[in-house]
C-alpha cells in the first residue's frame, strides 16, 4: 500500500509507536552523546551535561530531561526505512551529531532570547552566564563534526558537509528571527522562510543522513531532506502555537514568553497582516516599548485568535504535513516501511506541550 493512499486511521493515534522509536533512539544515541561530552574540557563538560539534565549545576550526577531526542530519531528511522536494520545501528554517530547541533542552538537561542527556563529547570546562560552557556554552545556544535570525522563509515564525509552546510542555514534562520523584532514589515513569506531556515533545516538534514548512511540515491536523500523541512514547518507552526497558548506547567516555559518578547512568530504575523480590527490591536500592542503587562498578554493572544492566526498556523501545519507524507512518498512508496517516519511526523502535529 502506498503512503499517498495509506489509511490515516492506521497510524498510531495514541502515539505508542512514536514514544517506541523515540525510545530506542534515545537508547542508542546517549552513550555517544555522554562519550563525546564526556571528551570536552572539564568546563565545556560541565556546562553541557547540565543543559542535557545529566548533572546539577553543581556537577552533581542528576536524572534530568534530556530532550525528546526527535531529530535523533529521525536520522535513525530514515536509515531503517531506506536500508534496514544494518543501516540504522550505522547511523547512531549521525543521529549523535544531529542531536549535538540541535542542542548547541537550544543553548544559543536561550541567550539570544533571554530565556529563564528550559525543559522545566533554569537555562544554561542564567546558571553559568552567557558567555559561558555560548562557548558551551559552540564547543557541542564543533564537536558534532568531530563525531562525524571520526565515523569511518563511507557516507561520514558527505554527511559532516551536510551538516555543516545546515548549521549555516540555521544561523541564517536565527539572524532574520532576530531581524524581525525590529521590523514592522514582516510578511508571511518571509516568516516562512525563516522557519524553514531556522526548524525545517535540521529535521531535513536529519532525514537526509540517514538516507546517505543507507547509501539510498541522491534523489531519495533530496525527497528525505523534503519530508524533514515539511515536518520542520508544521512543528515549528505548532511549537508557536504552543509559544503563545500552551500550559506553562507542562511546557516549562513562563505563560507568553514569544509574546512578551514581541516574537514575530508565524501566528503573529499571519494576525499582522490579515488587515482585519484584531490585527490592528495586536500591532498596537506590539508597537509599545513598555513591557507588556500579564493584562496586555491575555488581550494581544485573543487578538491573535480573532484576526485568524490561529486558524491558520494550524489549517498551515496541516497542509504542510500533507506536502511531507507526498515527499516521504517518492522516497518510500512503501508505507509500511515508512511506519516509523509517519508516526514520528503525526507526533510533531499532535504535540499539545
Amino acid at each position: 500500500m502506498g503512503i499517498s493512499t495509506l489509511d490515516r486511521e492506521g497510524i498510531d493515534r495514541d502515539g505508542h509507536e512514536a514514544a517506541a522509536v523515540l525510545a530506542r533512539a534515545r537508547q542508542s544515541v546517549n552513550p555517544v552523546l555522554r562519550s563525546a561530552v564526556a571528551s570536552l574540557p572539564g568546563s565545556m563538560r560541565r556546562i553541557a551535561g547540565y543543559h542535557f539534565g545529566w548533572l546539577d549545576s553543581d556537577g552533581a550526577p542528576a536524572s534530568g530531561d534530556s530532550g525528546k531526542a526527535i531529530r535523533p530519531a529521525l536520522v535513525l528511522a530514515s536509515a531503517q526505512a531506506l536500508g534496514g536494520p544494518h543501516a540504522a545501528q550505522g547511523a547512531v554517530r549521525a543521529a549523535a551529531a544531529v542531536e549535538l547541533v540541535h542542542n548547541f542552538t537550544l543553548l544559543h537561542d536561550d541567550v539570544i532570547d533571554r530565556d529563564p527556563t528550559r525543559r522545566h529547570r533554569p537555562t544554561a546562560w542564567s546558571v553559568f552566564g552567557s558567555a559561558d552557556a555560548i562557548l558551551a554552545g559552540d564547543a557541542m556544535q564543533a564537536l558534532a563534526l568531530r563525531v562525524l570525522a571520526e565515523d569511518d563509515h563511507p557516507a561520514s564525509a558527505r554527511a559532516a558537509a551536510r551538516l555543516a552546510s545546515c548549521v549555516i542555514e540555521l544561523c541564517d534562520g536565527q539572524h532574520a528571527d532576530c531581524d524581525f523584532e525590529h521590523r514592522d514589515d514582516v510578511s508571511l513569506r518571509e516568516c516562512l522562510a525563516m522557519a524553514e531556515a531556522k526548524t525545517g533545516a535540521l529535521l531535513g538534514c536529519a532525514c537526509a543522513l540517514g538516507a546517505l548512511y543507507a547509501q539510498a540515491p541522491p534523489e531519495a536523500v533530496e525527497a528525505m531532506d523534503a519530508f524533514g523541512r515539511q515536518v520542520g514547518l508544521a512543528f515549528q507552526l505548532i511549537d508557536d502555537l504552543i509559544g503563545i497558548w500552551g500550559d506553562p506547567q507542562v511546557t516549562g516555559k513562563p505563560v507568553g514568553a514569544d509574546l512578551a518578547a514581541r516574537k514575530k512568530s508565524l501566528p503573529v504575523v499571519a494576525a499582522l497582516r490579515s488587515g482585519t480590527p484584531a490585527g490592528a490591536e495586536l500591532a498596537r500592542i506590539y508597537g509599545t516599548d513598555e513591557p507588556l503587562t500579564a493584562a496586555e498578554l491575555h488581550g494581544a493572544a485573543e487578538s491573535i485568535d480573532r484576526a485568524g492566526g490561529r486558524d491558520w498556523a494550524q489549517m498551515q501545519a496541516c497542509d504542510r504535513m500533507a506536502g511531507a507524507i507526498g515527499h516521504l512518498s517518492g522516497a518510500i512508496p512503501d508505507g509500511a516501511q515508512a511506519g516509523e517516519l509517519l508516526a514520528l511526523a503525526e507526533l510533531v502535529t499532535r504535540r499539545s506541550h
